[in-house]
């Protein structure tokens, strides 16, 4: 008996984006079991498996094997790594209020971004034409600043982690001290910082959107 179209596709959780996925999550296991014992090691597969998530996205768009459970899967597995290592900074340095508080708007303005999206009826969190916000446009609409704003802000908390010592635990001293480096340092460390920043700016636009969004929602489901 000659099998269906559906049978005849693979399972959505063996697409090579969702492989890649699963391939993250077990180089950040390693990379948090050594992140006390071994931080450049540490540094290196971190990193890794950000670039990964680039890796995984140019898949499912060549491959066409873009999924929800793959969009689903990558998010959970940037938000869960970033607040990790978030989670670590918070208690190299004081005060480490900073990162929690870094860490909960992360998480938060995602989530509420991704189910905004769902209520929408939108097939991505990433599609955001109908918003309002021209930063926002423009972080989702051109990959390249988008790609800037990601690893800026990655970059800058493993340069964080690396340089974090017992000496000192105040994150202004270590700052100043980073900028005393060598120049290419100083320009990395600054350039991180501006990226930083517009990211940490796009999660509070994105947040309230997204929230505005709900509510929308929940005055259309009134009527």
């Amino acid at each position: 008996m000659p099998q269906s179209p559906t049978e005849k596709m693979p399972s959505v959780y063996l697409y090579i984006p969702n492989i890649i996925g699963y391939f993250r999550i077990i180089i950040n296991f390693i990379a948090f079991a050594v992140c006390y014992t071994n931080r450049p090691l540490f540094a290196t597969l971190y990193f890794l498996s950000f670039v990964l998530d680039g890796v995984d996205g140019w898949f499912a768009r060549k491959l066409n094997q873009a999924s929800t459970f793959g969009a689903v899967l990558d998010m959970v597995t940037d938000r869960v790594s970033t607040a990790c290592l978030l989670a670590l900074l918070s208690q190299c340095y004081r005060p480490g209020l900073i990162f929690l508080i870094l860490l909960g708007l992360d998480i938060t303005s995602h989530w509420l971004q991704m189910y905004s999206s769902f209520l929408s009826g939108k097939n991505s969190h990433k599609d955001v034409k109908h918003t309002g916000n021209w930063l926002l446009k423009l972080y989702y609409g051109y990959r390249p600043f988008m790609a800037f704003c990601c690893v800026s802000c990655e970059v800058l908390y493993i340069i964080l982690f690396l340089f974090a010592n017992e000496e000192s635990t105040s994150l202004l001293s270590v700052c100043r001290g980073v900028l005393k480096q060598s120049p290419f340092v100083m320009f990395v460390f600054a350039s991180t910082l501006v990226g930083w920043a517009v990211k940490q700016v796009t999660n509070i636009i994105q947040m309230k959107t997204a929230a505005d969004t709900c509510v929308e929602f929940d005055l259309k489901r009134r009527k």
